[in-house]
């Protein structure tokens, strides 16, 4: 293993973006409750069975939005129409319930801040002192403006976010395509990249992608199912894999 705590053939990094390098996992997670539950109470009434945080480990988290809004959906049993892209956040569609959901978070973000990880902001200078290429992969079409504001763009040589997996018609996580887009853009071969995610759906993509290595950032308790998901290693802060000082 490296001083960066990697294998020696790995040469490139790819990081997730939400918990893994900024603190915004728990802003998804709070906007995705906030819209499923209303969703679900005007469907069902008060007795409700609210969204709750297995359904967003095993349905949501790391997926692209409409698809988590597919997943959870399929998960009760519910059949929405697709609609389209641009439908409004308050049409009962599956593109209207992830727009309602970008609207949350992005009111979230505003009011809130985003931060990063120290951690893992340490760990990216060791990366880039090393040598090894390094790509931000998300789910998310706000990446850029997220890494712009917390002064975080500079690290990354290669971003394949929401809106280049639309424009490339990528498959988003559990499916491998936009890690090994990632991988492609950097000259690397899937066997030496190293794979950063806190999600169980980046495990899955880690391990379909047969990547040199997948790396599990457990920020919420989730250590098991992280190896269970392909996890070669897990860490709660990427600083426990050395040379960050």
């Amino acid at each position: 293993m490296t001083q960066l705590g990697l294998p020696e053939d790995i040469h490139a990094c790819l990081f997730d973006l939400d918990g893994v390098v900024t603190r915004t996992a728990v802003v998804h997670a709070a906007a995705w409750k906030e819209m499923f539950d209303a969703f679900l109470r005007e469907r069902d009434g008060a007795d409700f069975r609210p969204f709750g945080d297995a359904d967003y480990d095993e349905h949501v988290d790391g997926r692209p939005r409409a698809d988590g809004v597919r997943t959870f959906l399929a998960s009760r049993g519910i059949d929405l129409p697709d609609g389209a892209p641009d439908d409004p956040p308050g049409a009962e569609t599956v593109h209207g319930l992830g727009n309602r959901k970008n609207e949350l978070v992005l009111e979230k973000i505003r009011t809130d801040g985003v931060e990063a990880y120290d951690g893992t902001l340490r760990y990216l200078e060791a990366v880039r002192a090393h040598g090894l290429s390094t790509a931000i992969v998300s789910s998310s079409a706000n990446c850029r403006d997220v890494l712009r504001s917390i002064g975080a763009e500079h690290f990354f040589d290669v971003r394949i976010d929401g809106v280049v997996a639309a424009e490339r018609k990528l498959p988003g996580k559990p499916q491998p395509d936009t890690f090994l887009a990632a991988a492609g853009d950097l000259g690397v071969e899937p066997s030496e990249a190293a794979v950063f995610e806190d999600a169980l759906a980046g495990m899955d993509a880690g391990r379909a992608g047969r990547f040199g290595y997948v790396v599990g950032v457990d920020r919420v308790g989730q250590t098991d199912a992280l190896y269970r998901h392909g996890a070669d290693i897990v860490v709660q802060d990427l600083a426990e894999l050395g040379d960050t000082e």
